[in-house]
């Protein structure tokens, strides 16, 4: 048996490899089709993992919109929802995201030591804080989260999040949808950030499939010796 969850990468990204752009708004790259394909997605993991970045930005619920996918999750005896993770570095989440307002399944936060009194005082009654040493450690993440049973892990974002268990070589799949557009700022964030990944280095990815989304395309690439 591994000792880590299966681990899930998902963006999206515009054609020049931006995920968002410079402005206070956020930025909408998927259509109603791939966030239905999303939400697929979603109902087939343990738990979805952020960073304080994209909670802060993007206000995600990370819950299923679908009700006959929670009842499906029900009937096979899980919760309706996938479990929520946030990876924070400084501690300083807003209690009124609805990341912490939505949704009654468990919510975690993993954080260094040094912000977890922060979190605890800013999230401690909504969500379990989680002590992760002085600076976190993807690998000994995934391993605490298996520990608590979960077995599929998806990871929606954001760069920095992406580019830590990239660099790690701890992601076993990517789906990558690419939008049909520019969005032309160098200083937007792109995917995988500007890190170098040498766990990943000089290898490529086997490209499990490429779908037609309407005018967007998935990309779905596996890693390593991952099958899925």
């Amino acid at each position: 048996m591994p000792d880590r969850p299966f681990v899930l990468l998902s963006a999206a990204m515009s054609v020049d490899g931006c995920i968002d752009d410079t402005s206070s708004q956020r930025l909408v790259l998927s259509d109603a089709a791939d966030l239905d394909r999303v939400d697929a997605e979603r109902a087939g993991v343990d738990a979805v993992l952020v960073g304080a970045t994209t909670i802060r930005r993007d206000d995600p619920r990370l819950l299923l919109r679908s009700v006959p996918r929670q009842e499906a999750r029900v009937a096979a005896g899980r919760p309706p929802h996938p479990i929520k993770v946030a990876l924070t570095g400084g501690g300083d989440l807003d209690p009124t995201a609805r990341f912490f307002t939505t949704g009654s399944g468990l919510r975690l936060v993993y954080a260094p030591s040094a912000a977890v009194g922060l979190a605890a005082e800013r999230v401690g009654s909504l969500a379990t804080v989680v002590d992760a040493g002085e600076r976190v450690d993807p690998a000994w993440l995934l391993a605490d989260l298996h520990a608590r049973g979960v077995a599929r892990l998806m990871i929606e974002g954001g760069t920095s999040v992406h580019a830590l268990f990239l660099t790690a070589g701890l992601v076993d799949e990517i789906q990558l949808l690419v939008a049909p557009f520019f969005v032309g700022e160098a200083a937007a964030p792109r995917f995988g950030g500007t890190g170098a990944f040498p766990h990943n280095a000089g290898h490529r990815m086997r490209l499990a499939e490429a779908r037609v989304l309407g005018d967007q395309v998935l990309l779905r690439y596996l890693l390593g010796e991952s099958d899925g």
